[in-house]
Order: C-alpha cells, then structure tokens, then sequence
C-alpha cells in the first residue's frame, strides 16, 4: 500500500475531489494548512499589496493499493493543474498495515 500527500490550492479542491471520486477513491483525509514557498514577490489587489510568502493550501491524505497508485497520483497532478508557481506538491511512502476498527480487517481489505 502507499500514501500519496498532496498540497494542493484551495481553489482547486472540488476539482481534484470530483476527479478522484471518478476514478473510484471515495475515501480521503484533508486538512488546510499554511505553508511557504519559493515565490518571493507579493500581489497588488485593489491597491493593496499581499504577501505571498505564507501561503494556504489544502493537504490530502490518500492511501490506495500498489496497484491503484499511478492512477491516483496522475488525477490528481491533471485535476490539480494550472501550470502557475504555486501548484502545489505530492508526496509518496509507503505504508506497512491498515486496519479498519469496525471489522478489524487489515491490509488491503483495511482500505476499502
């Protein structure tokens, strides 16, 4: 099993949530989190100049077979996609065991 992290812009959560309940992945964990990143210059808004350098994004949390994890990965790298500094990150481990309380099943079954 692996772990896919993704850091993602909010603007493009519905986005990567659609297309990965698409291709079948109903279960995920996400959370908004502050990050900084590599952009230095701020934007002007209405005559107001932001920072840009604490940045909110969103972070998902997907576990998925193997097997599945191309796939997984290559949604959410289209779906999250503007082709602007800031799009975001993914990241991969893997993952020893799942267990699923209710049934106390473990390993694939755990996830599904």
């Amino acid at each position: 099993m692996k772990k896919v992290e993704a850091i993602i812009r909010k603007s493009k959560f519905d986005d990567v949530k659609k297309a990965l309940h698409e291709i079948e992945v109903n279960f995920f964990s996400y959370w908004d989190v502050t990050g900084v990143g590599n952009e230095k210059q701020g934007h002007v808004y209405r005559g107001i100049s932001y920072s840009t350098s604490d940045i909110q994004r969103r972070y998902l949390v997907i576990v998925v077979s193997d097997d599945f994890l191309e796939k997984t990965v290559n949604t959410v790298l289209d779906a999250a996609y503007t082709g602007n500094v800031g799009d975001g990150k993914i990241f991969v481990s893997e993952v020893t065991d799942a267990y699923r309380i209710r049934t106390r099943e473990n390993g694939y079954e755990g996830i599904n």
